[in-house]
């Protein structure tokens, strides 16, 4: 199982690159860089492949609607080149609240998409000539929707990987059985390990039986937030906040992904009340409304042998990839925290 670390959103970048380059003197496998409406990833990520040497850097996401196919496989064949060949490409369809509300595109076709972004991504990387005829892109340009005078063309580099992973975050069960027909790695949100079968299962079952030979088995993330402490109490509150927004904030009633998720695991009831109640504008009473089971089954948190036994899990329920998110106050206590986890992973 691969150890990794969600950077944050926010926070001074320069200081978190020297905590990266310690990170990765204490064997942490991977850093992701997010991106929601935040800075970009793709200049962090440069930057942090130029100090490094060995750590794998991630996108953790770059959203599917922000950019052109080709320019993505373009970005992502730059930063694998100046990581020597280290770099693996985070992509998600977002949410139509970032993607509609920020970026002011429209949010169709998430699925389509994905599949042709994937396509178009590993024809450029293998530098053939670009021409895709699909639903929702066509490249060239039809004479018809512009000049008619765009060709095909290939990339002028030779990129140092032909097949650079792609890890598709989805959570939504068609989403779900395309990312494990097409992808590398798999990026679902709020793992539940003992429950995840449940939810996924058939969706992995039936992408898995459309998978291409040539693919390696799907590398599954889990994003845990994560604290080694005796007093798991004082921790899993900290936890709250972000679970609240997502299951109360993250869309409207009737489309809010994580909502449905939560509500697949067993707390339908309690998904309901905390968003009537952010929707509401009563945040703190959403957050407090959260139940402590929940927080704990999603979240690697208390003494080292409980977390050791929730690592286990998650590996048991096919978690090959744990990126999570420490929950520390300073690079000191991160930094010990991922080596804490490193030793426990083994």
């Amino acid at each position: 199982m691969r150890v990794g670390m969600f950077l944050n959103y926010a926070g001074g970048f320069r200081e978190v690159a020297d905590e990266v380059v310690e990170l990765e003197r204490a064997g942490v496998d991977l850093i992701a860089v997010p991106e929601a409406y935040s800075f970009d990833a793709v200049s962090q990520l440069g930057f942090l492949a130029a100090r490094t040497s060995t750590i794998t850097l991630a996108s953790g996401i770059l959203q599917l609607y922000t950019r052109t196919p080709t320019l993505t496989a373009m970005t992502a064949a730059g930063l694998d080149f100046v990581s020597d060949g280290r770099f693996e490409l985070g992509i998600g369809a977002s949410g139509p609240q970032v993607i509609e509300g920020f970026h002011g595109v429209p949010y169709d076709a998430p699925l389509g998409r994905t599949r042709e972004l994937v396509d178009i991504c590993r024809m450029v990387w293998r530098r053939e000539p670009v021409v895709h005829e699909g639903r929702r892109y066509k490249i060239p340009l039809p004479a018809g929707e512009g000049t008619g005078l765009g060709k095909p063309l290939k990339l002028i580099n030779h990129p140092v990987r032909e097949r650079i992973p792609i890890t598709i975050a989805s959570l939504g069960l068609k989403s779900v059985e395309q990312t494990a027909e097409i992808a590398d790695g798999w990026l679902p949100m709020f793992f539940h390990p003992e429950r995840a079968a449940g939810v996924w299962g058939d969706a992995l079952a039936a992408g898995t039986a459309k998978r291409a030979p040539e693919l390696a088995p799907l590398d599954i993330f889990a994003s845990p937030a994560f604290a080694i402490t005796d007093h798991p109490e004082q921790v899993l509150p900290l936890v709250k906040p972000q679970l609240a927004l997502y299951i109360g904030g993250m869309g409207a009633r009737g489309k809010n992904f994580y909502n449905e998720l939560i509500s697949s695991y067993g707390f339908e009831a309690e998904a309901a009340h905390i968003q009537d109640l952010y929707l509401e504008g009563r945040k703190d009473e959403a957050i407090a409304a959260v139940p402590d089971e929940l927080v704990s089954a999603v979240s690697l948190i208390g003494p080292a042998g409980h977390v050791a036994e929730r690592v286990a899990a998650f590996a048991e329920a096919g978690v090959t990839t744990l990126a999570v998110t420490p929950l520390a106050r300073t690079s000191a206590e991160r930094i010990a925290l991922m080596g804490g986890l490193r030793a426990i992973v083994g």
